[in-house]
């Protein structure tokens, strides 16, 4: 085959990676997938299992580490009355559930504020800060947000109240004024801290509080009471991580890894009673988390109370517990009923634009709670980073974005808030949020493509399918599916393993769903195979293989999925390109 059908060289993803000892070799599967994601085979032992012992740092590489954990005890000791102040998304949900289980435990009672997506915006206001200190607060701890609060943190400190800022957005230069900032993207974070910049504010607020119980050992505060057993809060940082796309590597695999395992034993009601709701018959894996449990937390901050997730996290009562996991599983069938609406409208937008190294949209009446998910969708299907405006009646924007690999967007947001052309904005490489007035669109639009050009260029010069394995169509069965999951948890910075298999010849194609593209091929072997590809029947994959005559071979690659429907185990193939074999 000289090309695939959607014009993307196929290579091995080792090989890629310019890496000559992970190219395709004749090791154990497992091993062959740990060194084509960058593991040298020294490493592959405590790659293979992640455990916290063997990637956890010692949490004071971290500038302003010790001095958060210090105020904290003190808090503790005191009893002092403690706010824990979150973002509005998963990974602020679960910063903030964690520190608020962690800090009961402590013999606290802390309290918890998310701040409403609509009313009140992303981060904390210096009027919400206030309110809190008024309210007796004596210490704020900020989650997921923080970074970039200047006035706020200045009008919390003008009344009184310590704030500790525990994040790990993109810092800039000069920082706020804050007791403690905790964020691996300081810039003058420390080189050992820097390494775990990939961390999502939950993995930053466990390391908080390894820090906080080692200073309270140091106090000999748990000369009469049992320490907390920090491990049975990984559920909620491997739910926190998946869902903020943390990249999975090193600590973030270990977290994951065994948050899942913790997960299993249901130990966390509230996670129970959403396990329930998604309809999950089984433990959650990676996908689960970031694909059924994550939007169903998320629902809550995005088109309904911001205050469910942490609540529902939290609760020690099975019933309130069910009672918040039905409500959330309801917003989050209303979520995707306007994610669609703005999805259609932003598509329709994206086509007049020419080929813009950002497609940057915006539209008034969209709900400012869905454009993180559209400006995602749009990206995957353009390959490019996009940006999602919604505008209110006084012509101000909150927009949401999503990258592509190798261009970082949060620096491109924040060089435009430097510029003068954002009225806020901040983020992270693949993800970040802005505001921005209405007659500066089109300005911020033409900043971004000159900055961003080369870099979408070359990610799109790089562009090819990479793949772990080519088998014979008999070879894609279950067993396959239970080897490959041997090299996991998959997520963003560690892609799942995607594999060839042929050739084959099309038995039936037909659309099915939504959109959807399914696919019953047969080997020269009599095997058939099952696949299908998600929302590409319109696509040009999807017209060619539907117009393709049943004589003619081919190739088929995309991603193993196990199939427990029926009454045995199988596999399907979730196609993602195919190239004619002759």
């Amino acid at each position: 085959m000289s090309r695939s059908i959607l014009g993307q060289p196929w290579r091995w993803r080792g090989a890629a990676a310019g890496e000559a000892d992970a190219a395709f070799v004749p090791d154990d599967l497992v091993d062959q997938l740990l060194m084509a994601r960058g593991v040298t085979r020294e490493e592959l032992e405590r790659h293979r299992a992640p455990t916290l012992r063997s990637f956890m740092p010692d949490p004071s590489v971290f500038r302003d580490m010790d001095r958060a954990a210090e105020r904290l005890a003190d808090a503790v000791e005191g009893r002092e009355s403690v706010t824990i102040f979150g973002d509005y998304d998963v990974d602020g949900a679960t910063s903030a559930a964690l520190l608020i289980r962690l800090l009961r435990t402590l013999g606290c009672e802390p309290q918890a504020y998310i701040p409403d997506r609509l009313m009140e915006g992303y981060g904390p206001s210096g009027e919400a800060l206030v309110r809190i200190a008024e309210g007796g607060a004596k210490l704020i701890v900020t989650v997921d947000c923080g970074a970039q609060a200047f006035e706020a943190l200045e009008m919390a400190r003008t009344a009184g109240v310590d704030v500790v800022v525990v994040d790990h957005h993109k810092c800039a230069s000069a920082l706020p004024v804050a007791h403690a900032l905790v964020n691996p993207n300081r810039l003058d974070e420390s080189q050992e801290g820097a390494v775990h910049g990939h961390l999502a504010a939950v993995g930053m607020a466990f390391l908080l509080g390894a820090a906080l119980v080692r200073e309270l050992r140091r106090r000999e505060f748990f000369a009469g009471r049992d320490e907390p057993r920090l491990i049975d809060l990984l559920d909620i940082v491997a739910l926190g991580t998946v869902a903020d796309v943390a990249q999975l590597k090193g600590l973030n695999r270990a977290f994951v890894t065994q948050g899942l395992k913790v997960m299993a034993g249901r130990r966390n009601i509230g996670l129970a009673a959403l396990i329930d709701a998604s309809r999950l018959t089984r433990a959650p894996t990676a996908t689960d988390l970031g694909w059924a449990l994550g939007p169903r937390i998320n629902a809550g901050g995005r088109v309904g109370k911001s205050d469910l997730g942490v609540r529902l996290l939290t609760t020690e009562d099975p019933a309130e517990a069910r009672e918040i996991a039905a409500e959330l599983e309801r917003l989050n069938e209303e979520r995707r009923a306007i994610e669609t609406l703005v999805l259609e409208a932003a598509e329709g937008l994206c086509k007049g634009q020419g080929n813009r190294a950002v497609a940057l949209v915006a539209g008034e009446g969209w709900h400012p709670g869905v454009i993180g998910i559209v400006a995602g969708r749009l990206k995957e299907k353009l390959g490019r980073p996009a940006i999602v405006v919604a505008l209110d009646g006084d012509g101000i924007g909150k927009g949401s974005g999503r990258s592509v690999a190798g261009v970082d967007l949060g620096a491109a947001v924040l060089a435009a808030k430097d510029s003068g052309l954002l009225i806020a904005g901040g983020g992270h490489a693949m993800a970040a949020g802005l505001t921005v007035a209405r007659d500066r669109i089109e300005a911020l639009t033409d900043f971004l493509d000159e900055r961003l050009a080369d870099g979408v260029a070359q990610s799109r010069d790089g562009r090819a399918l990479l793949l772990d394995a080519v088998l014979a169509p008999g070879g894609v069965c279950p067993d396959l599916c239970d080897a490959l999951e041997a090299g996991g948890p998959y997520g963003a910075g560690w892609p799942a393993p995607r594999v060839a298999a042929g050739p084959v010849r099309i038995v039936k194609a037909d659309v099915v769903g939504s959109g959807h593209l399914r696919l019953i091929v047969s080997g020269d072997d009599g095997r058939r195979i099952k696949a299908i590809a998600f929302r590409m029947a319109d696509s040009q994959l999807g017209q060619v293989l539907l117009a393709a005559p049943s004589h003619r071979k081919l190739w088929i690659a995309g991603r193993v999925k196990r199939d427990d429907w029926g009454d045995r185990p199988s596999a399907e193939l979730h196609l993602e390109d195919a190239a004619f074999a002759d």
